[in-house]
Formats: structure tokens, sequence, C-alpha cells
């Protein structure tokens, strides 16, 4: 099948289904300037991960941690969804996507426009701050205005540790968010994945989910995933290109 009959096939098979779920990774963002981690060039190249245990344990493996967020933060607030964000945000608002699930850390979901609470975000969002001791939120914003001024490893108020509200290695996943997004792949009759390789679990266990559900399984991506065989469409092209190829075809 060429590209376009795989668009309007996945138009059309998405406009048949009733429960239709989007999930996507770091290749929906890298179109908006969000460099990824996997590939080459992206952020695990320059930089080793702090684990989380290094972060809560050592002042140092802290100030390092907050050093490489502030020089990330110029990029972060500057980026803006693309036209695959705003397309899933559409298709939303046209009754066609029931939720989001999301790997990224960015916001730009909601940023084009689709509700906060249908945006299952596995892996946290940078743009708050949490406390690792109270539990209390603040913004990246007001944590940054804080490290420019010279806060090497910023402290909450009551002394805990403030930390960017999203999952760092070694620790656990959000149980809340991740046992509603195996839910809804468990009862969607249709996922799409988009910029995911799926590699990392629990996240990448998901489409299995779904396939066993009987879903049809769709996947907009660059790269090969461990689900290439068992997808019903797969579209290897730029997200924002296919998403708005495809909404040429919804009404």
């Amino acid at each position: 099948m060429t590209i376009d009959s795989q668009i309007i096939s996945l138009a059309k098979t998405w406009l048949s289904s009733q429960q239709q779920v989007v999930f996507t990774g770091a290749g929906i963002s890298t179109e908006s300037g969000i460099p990824d981690f996997r590939s080459k060039g992206g952020l695990w190249e320059k930089y080793q991960p702090i684990y989380y245990d290094e972060f809560m344990s050592s002042r140092d493996a802290r100030i390092e941690y907050w050093k490489r967020k502030a020089s990330l933060y110029p990029n972060l607030v500057a980026a803006r969804p693309n036209k695959a964000h705003i397309a899933v945000a559409e298709l939303h608002e046209k009754g066609l996507v029931k939720a989001v699930v999301t790997q990224n850390i960015d916001g730009l979901h909601q940023l084009a426009g689709v509700p906060n609470d249908k945006v299952i975000e596995l892996h946290g969002n940078t743009m708050r701050v949490r406390c690792m001791s109270c539990d209390k939120l603040e913004s990246i914003h007001d944590i940054q205005q804080r490290i420019e001024a010279g806060d090497e490893a910023p402290e909450c108020t009551c002394g805990g540790f403030l930390k960017p509200d999203t999952i760092s290695f070694g620790q656990a996943m959000p149980v809340e968010e991740t046992n509603k997004a195996v839910n809804l792949c468990n009862s969607c009759d249709f996922l799409l994945v988009i910029g995911s390789t799926l590699l990392v679990q629990p996240a990448s266990l998901l489409p299995g989910y779904a396939k066993q559900n009987g879903a049809f399984l769709a996947m907009i991506n660059l790269s090969e995933t461990p689900y290439d065989g068992e997808c019903d469409i797969k579209i290897e092209d730029k997200a924002g290109e296919v998403m708005s190829a495809l909404m040429e075809h919804i009404p």
C-alpha cells in the first residue's frame, strides 16, 4: 500500500471505531524542537542519566540534575504544538479520541487543546516541580528563577528536595496513571501509536493489551518497533505530515 492509501484506510477505520485511544512518544514532539533520548544526537548521548536514588542521596547529583534542566529550559518553554498535536486535539474535539496516553513530559497535548483530564501522562510533566517530602507542586518557571539567582539545588519550604514532576530512572511509575492507561487499552477498539519506539516498560506493553482485546492497532513511526509485525497499519513518515493528511479524510 502507498502512504496515501494507508492514510485513507486509517481514516475509515478511525471513523468506524467506537473507543479510540492515541498513544504518543518522543517522536511526536521532536517536530516541535524537543530532543528525544534514544536517537543519534539525543539526550542520552550528551548526558548520563541521574538515577532517582542518586538524586535523593547526593547534593552533587541534585546540582548536576538541575543544571541540566536549566540548560533545557529555553527550548522547553519555546516549544509549541506541531501539526500532529493539533490534529489529535481536533480529533478529540470531534469526539474521535477518548483519551491520549503519552510518554512525553512536555505538556504539548494540553497546549494543543486536549483537556488535562484526557491526557494520561505516564512519565509525568516537566512543567511541574514536586517536593519529594510533602508533595507540594510548584511551577517550573518559579524554580528556574531560583536557579538563575544562584540556588543550585532548590528545596521546599518544608526542607524537602524539589524535583521536576517526572519519572526518573529507578523511580516507581505512577500507579493511577498506569492503571488508567492499561484500562483504556484493554477496552479500546482502536489504538494509534505515534512516535514511540515501544521499548520502555510498562508503556511498551500497552499495544499488546489493545491487540489482545481485538483492537485495531495503527502506528506512525520512523523507526522499527517490537510491534511492526503485529500492527494492522504502520506508516513510516513524519507524524505532522501524516496527521495533517489524515484530517483531510475526516469530516
